[in-house]
């Protein structure tokens, strides 16, 4: 490594020069990453292993190893259960309803990261009584995380930190129900991780795996560039049933006037949508 590290932040030509270098060796594409997001989260990952722009290129070719901690680094795994209570109230007011019409309902959380929106699902499905006959599909582009959400065990801490999330959900009795309590872990209960499946799925360059009743995405548009939103959106609207839900984080929406023409509005303030048309 270089004995003196380059303390500046990449330039624009230096990010463009690491998303080929990276689609090439890798074969991930991160050129439709919202480029500030992109460039803050590569700006730390030098911080922190202390690499010049010439070392983190060196690495990146010749240390498979380093990439998995860049991967993770660079897609934000920010999650935990019951996250925003008000969007789950909304889903058990407004759609939970129409979804025990069907005879199957099938799920997607695409972006899942380390499993909490899955079993947030599961948990929910299981109080109204819909477990049976729900399976919930969780996908995300890191393996390493996914290994974490197959486990379901969780750390007391961060249970205690979800359980608060739950109470404001208003469904009943504790987060703590649904877990086995170790010594200084919980891991949920069986019952909850049978009808569900972990997978790797590259919403960038993966294809329609499935048709879902619903499908949830919540806190990923964020960093995406508005044309990969509508292509990751377009993928969404082929993979739903016809009147299935599309759910997005609280702080995302539907931009394109092409798409609003596709998806009714149910929710505005939660981002709930429903497929119009076949």
């Amino acid at each position: 490594m270089d004995a003196t590290i380059n303390k500046d932040t990449l330039t624009a030509p230096q990010i463009f020069e690491l998303i080929n270098l990276v689609k090439k060796v890798h074969g991930f594409d991160f050129s439709d990453y919202t480029k500030a997001s992109l460039k803050r989260r590569l700006d730390r990952i030098m911080m922190l292993k202390k690499l010049s722009f010439y070392d983190l290129k060196h690495v990146l070719v010749n240390n498979p190893d380093f990439f998995q901690e860049f991967l993770e680094e660079i897609t934000v795994n920010v999650t935990e259960m019951f996250r925003d209570p008000a969007f789950y109230k909304s889903l058990n007011n407004q759609v939970l309803p129409y979804l025990s019409t069907y005879q199957h309902i099938k799920i997607w959380c695409a972006g899942c990261s380390s499993g909490e929106e899955v079993y947030s699902m599961a948990i929910l499905l299981k109080e109204e009584q819909l477990s049976k006959k729900s399976f919930i599909y969780g996908t995300d582009i890191n393996t390493e995380v996914l290994k974490e959400a197959r486990k379901g065990i969780y750390s007391l801490r961060k249970i205690k930190s979800y359980a608060e999330n739950y109470l404001f959900t208003g469904l009943p009795g504790s987060i703590t129900d649904h877990f086995t309590i170790m010594y200084d872990a919980a891991a949920i209960h069986n019952e909850l991780k049978d009808n569900t499946l972990f997978s790797v799925h590259n919403l960038i360059s993966d294809t329609i795996f499935n048709e879902f009743q619903m499908i949830a995405c919540r806190n990923v548009f964020i960093y995406f560039e508005t044309e990969l939103q509508e292509r990751i959106l377009d993928l969404f609207y082929k993979s739903l049933c016809p009147l299935g839900y599309l759910c997005l984080g609280n702080k995302e929406t539907i931009r394109s006037d092409f798409f609003r023409k596709k998806f009714k509005v149910i929710n505005q303030k939660e981002n709930i949508y429903q497929k119009i048309g076949s």
